[in-house]
């Protein structure tokens, strides 16, 4: 396991303080949940950034629990008193900057890491690719104000033959084996030998960053650019939802809300309302999972 010393917790603070000023960096060995602990300050509305060498009982969207394994992933949370116009297609924003970090891309290069709307980063490949991490955004009120904590989870090495890893996975263990499927991708197939702490460093500041320009002009300047990097467009997808809906993925709209056209109508899907999941060209079948 990365030892706290291999952080360089300060070295963070003193780039990431210019962006989100009063900011502090914490590194501890073990935690259940760095969102849950960072909701739990509640006295404390602070920017902070949290990372977790190891994660007991992180946390997905739709009551997922999050696996991951000692040295094998990085799980971090980064909390900040935010006051964007909108909040739709924060996770959007977040898995851009993420993705555009680790896979910096030149002039009409196709990118193998991609966004699996609304909160999955994948690695490209057969059957839609294979799932490498996840965003979870959470939002409480303090002082008069929107505290916002963004939760990133990310698998770093190859899997070992333990079950344990960086996966959103259904809290009840009688789920369908449907919902497992996907497969299991790390950063190390995109940047070898890089480990947790070279990763947050690659991370952390463009971010920060990111979350500045959230705040001040929403996800509508990132819509374009998100096309390059989408998953599901142009892809047969079902959503469950209410109601269930089956058509053509046709990327994001302004607020990052995904275009689905049925055949009659186009559908604004929003966050927060819907699992998706590819249609399998075989029989393969791939569940859209959430975040840490």
């Amino acid at each position: 396991m990365a030892t706290k010393a291999s952080w360089d917790p300060e070295t963070l603070w003193q780039q990431l303080q210019p962006v989100w000023p009063g900011i502090s960096v914490e590194v501890l060995p073990e935690v259940a949940s760095t969102n849950t602990l960072l909701l739990q300050r509640t006295a404390d509305s602070t920017p902070c950034l949290l990372v977790a060498e190891h994660q007991t009982q992180g946390r997905g969207r739709m009551g997922r629990q999050w696996h991951s394994a000692p040295g094998a992933s990085l799980t971090f949370s980064l909390g900040l008193p935010l006051a964007p116009q909108r909040w739709e297609g924060l996770s959007l924003a977040v898995g851009l900057a993420v993705a555009d970090a680790l896979e910096p891309l030149a002039a009409e290069q196709a990118p193998q890491l991609v966004l699996k709307w609304p909160n999955d980063l994948w690695l490209r490949g057969a059957a839609g690719g294979r799932k490498l991490g996840g965003v979870l955004v959470e939002t409480t009120l303090r002082g008069g104000q929107r505290y916002c904590v963004v939760g990133v989870g990310l698998n770093i090495r190859p899997r070992a033959q333990s079950p344990a890893d960086v996966s959103a996975r259904p809290a009840n263990p009688a789920a369908p084996a449907a919902t497992l499927t996907h497969g299991y991708a790390c950063v190390q197939e995109l940047v070898r030998g890089i480990e947790a702490p070279q990763v947050l460093a690659r991370v952390a500041l463009p971010l920060a960053r990111a979350l500045r320009r959230f705040e001040s002009a929403g996800f509508a300047p990132l819509a374009r650019h998100f096309e390059t990097r989408d998953l599901l467009r142009g892809q047969t997808i079902d959503t469950t939802g209410t109601p269930p809906l089956h058509g053509l993925a046709q990327g994001v709209d302004d607020n990052g809300a995904l275009l689905l056209h049925d055949g009659l109508v186009q559908h604004h899907v929003h966050s927060g309302e819907v699992s998706v999941r590819l249609q399998p060209p075989a029989t393969a079948h791939h569940h859209a999972t959430a975040s840490p």
